[in-house]
């Protein structure tokens, strides 16, 4: 039962973490998030369709025959956005390495000397929080601050 929640604490994470990165063409270089989240979003619309095309197209034709494949080809698409989203829940929860951790600081650092609140940064930062520090940099400091990195 515990492995089940871990699932679904995961697939939760990553429709957060989804939700935060910022879709940027200065991160998509960078980081696989931006294709993955593309990916993922549009599994979502259109895997349950393609999914339930595969069943009803044996259904109508009453091929009961080719009904197993018919299940097996909709349950791997409506598996493929859920895996989009187990790893950007795990992503999320992955600690930086050092020089990422190292960029987040200074970009939280950076939003803080421009007058903006935020909460004291992460000794050991994760995704997630290097997500909410992109998200609100790009949102509030300014454009000469991305050129150093950009």
């Amino acid at each position: 039962m515990s492995h089940n929640v871990g699932i679904v604490h995961s697939l939760k994470d990553g429709q957060k973490y989804m939700d935060t990165w910022p879709l940027r063409k200065e991160l998509s270089a960078i980081f696989p998030e931006h294709r993955i989240i593309k990916a993922t979003k549009f599994g979502l619309k259109v895997m349950p369709a393609v999914a339930a095309i595969s069943v009803l197209t044996q259904m109508v034709f009453h091929n009961i025959g080719a009904m197993p494949q018919a299940i097996v080809v909709a349950l791997f698409a409506i598996s493929l956005p859920l895996q989009g989203m187990w790893w950007l829940g795990n992503r999320a929860n992955t600690r930086l390495p050092p020089s990422l951790a190292s960029w987040y600081r200074e970009l939280h650092q950076k939003i803080i000397e421009s007058g903006f609140a935020l909460e004291p940064a992460r000794k050991q930062p994760r995704y997630k929080e290097l997500a909410f520090i992109l998200n609100r940099a790009f949102r509030q400091l300014d454009k000469s601050v991305w050129e150093r990195w950009f």
